[in-house]
């Protein structure tokens, strides 16, 4: 009996199937694959959630560092670049299946890792998530409690603000979050509009009250020889890259409610490389004017802000309520609530993830990380995000090289079906994940082995690649020659088939 039906490059699970495998213990209602009437995400959609996600205060400011270290402008906008259209590739790679098979993240890494060992990827993305959900939730508490402050003196004398304002932005973003996915493609097609033309007035203002850009973007690199540009350069480029390498891993998440390919595949390539640069841009404009207005170089808008008028400050303080809602559910929030309900499918819904994912990071102390340990947290985070890479290696590895794209969609909620590899972990792909992880660290170790390190993300996704291609030749989880024709209905509804199969009748 064929249990999976494609139509138009999206495969579903039969009525038939899908009503029997609601009873297994690997099956929910937020898990199960996407019915094709839920593929309902335009081109449009995906860009705006870009747009919303990058429009962010990380994204205005990364060039800072890269300027600090000795790069003039338009190295640090192109390394910024560089690493965006490299981080795409995963992307897109992996956002063919989610759109294929209309898959959630945990269940795509059952098919490399085993039902069970399918928490192994899906708790490693989700720990960093939460990490980062935390400390951007007291980012933006940050920035809106100075902005009230700066538009009403009587609030920086209340007891206990800055809490308030955080019990109220954790639970707003925990509140938009548990709405679920539709919620999350309405916020971004607002915030993508409101933080872009907000970013335009700012850049606009910039520029005719400096009288031109300013003395940043006539700054010289600092780098007399090649080399001594690439020993900043390479580090630069795996921060840029692990900025989104974690959502490279979940955009399945996504991209399961995707239209078509290629409507995402579009949209993505555009609106990510692009969006991030021209921000980027913007932060360095904006700061190097403020060096002629305010004689500093101030790179936190939060703090270039609070030098405008209350109303000014007001509106400013709402566009960065929206830009961090955005990213820190968009990026922050899905993934772990997704992880902490294949936990347990039948008893924990998308919802109940949201909100243990958000009681976690209030565990996490955001505001004692912060105030301690604020640069070693984010770059060990920066660090665990960059050694995620052998996991989008194996993604990427297992899909396309292994399975050729080519699944049964009804053996993923099986307990006891193909992609179970007998014990419920393939091996093959903890092993590809170690010696994935293990050869970058070597870097840290060996001094002539630096580079290893210095582009971890790189190496370990290629290194992944390789062992688990080789690991998985001959597997018995891979669907033979001939097996996905004889579990699938191919249909091709387009109207211009339909058409034709109309005048051909009548022909007849």
């Amino acid at each position: 009996m064929k249990t999976q039906i494609e139509q138009n490059g999206i495969v579903t699970l039969t009525e038939e199937v899908a009503k029997r495998l609601s009873g297994s213990e690997l099956w929910n209602d937020d898990l199960r694959p996407t019915t094709l009437k839920e593929h309902s995400w335009r081109g449009l959609n995906f860009a705006t959630l870009w747009i919303g996600m990058c429009l962010c205060i990380p994204s205005y400011t990364m060039a800072s560092g890269m300027i600090a270290l000795g790069m003039n402008w338009w190295q640090a906008v192109g390394t910024i670049f560089l690493g965006n259209v490299i981080v795409l590739i995963p992307i897109l790679l992996n956002s063919h299946a989610g759109t294929k098979f209309g898959i959630p993240y945990p269940v795509f890494a059952r098919l490399w890792f085993g039902d069970k060992g399918a928490h192994i990827p899906a708790l490693a993305r989700a720990i960093v998530a939460a990490g980062w959900f935390g400390i951007n939730t007291w980012i933006g508490t940050g920035a809106i409690d100075t902005l009230l402050a700066a538009s009403f003196s009587a609030w920086r004398n209340l007891p206990g603000h800055t809490a308030i304002v955080f019990v109220f932005f954790w639970a707003l973003n925990v509140g938009v979050a548990y709405k679920g996915p539709e919620a999350i493609k309405r916020l971004s097609s607002i915030a993508a509009p409101v933080v872009g033309i907000s970013s335009i007035i700012l850049l606009v203002w910039a520029f005719t009250h400096s009288g031109g850009w300013g003395p940043i973007l006539e700054q010289p690199s600092k780098f007399k020889t090649t080399g001594e540009f690439l020993k900043v350069f390479f580090p630069a480029l795996t921060g840029v890259i692990g900025f989104w390498a974690t959502l490279a891993l979940n955009i399945p998440d996504f991209c399961r409610y995707a239209k078509s390919q290629k409507s995402q595949m579009v949209a993505q390539s555009f609106s990510l490389p692009i969006t991030m640069t021209v921000f980027s841009f913007i932060g360095i404009a904006v700061t190097s004017a403020t060096v002629v207005i305010f004689g500093q170089a101030i790179w936190d808008p939060v703090q270039l802000l609070a030098k405008f008028p209350p109303f000014v400050i007001l509106l400013g303080a709402i566009v960065i309520v929206i830009s961090s809602l955005t990213i820190n559910i968009g990026a922050n929030i899905v993934a772990p609530a997704r992880a902490v309900e294949n936990l347990y499918p039948k008893r924990i819904t998308f919802g109940i993830g949201v909100l243990i994912t958000g009681l976690f990071a209030i565990l996490l102390q955001p505001w004692y990380i912060m105030s301690n340990f604020g640069n070693y947290i984010f770059g060990w985070l920066g660090t665990y995000a960059a050694l995620l890479g052998p996991i989008d290696g194996i993604a990427i590895a297992d899909y396309w090289l292994v399975r050729r794209k080519q699944l049964d969609l009804k053996e993923l909620y099986e307990p006891n079906g193909r992609y179970n590899y007998a014990t419920g972990f393939n091996k093959n792909g903890i092993y590809a994940l170690v010696i994935g992880v293990v050869i970058p660290v070597l870097g840290l170790l060996i001094p002539g082995l630096r580079f290893l390190w210095d582009n971890a993300w790189t190496f370990g996704l290629f290194i992944a690649i390789g062992v688990y291609t080789y690991l998985m030749k001959g597997d018995k989880s891979v669907l033979r020659e001939g097996e996905y024709e004889k579990i699938t209905i191919i249909e091709n509804t387009t109207y211009d088939v339909k058409r034709n199969l109309i005048e051909t009748e009548l022909t007849k």
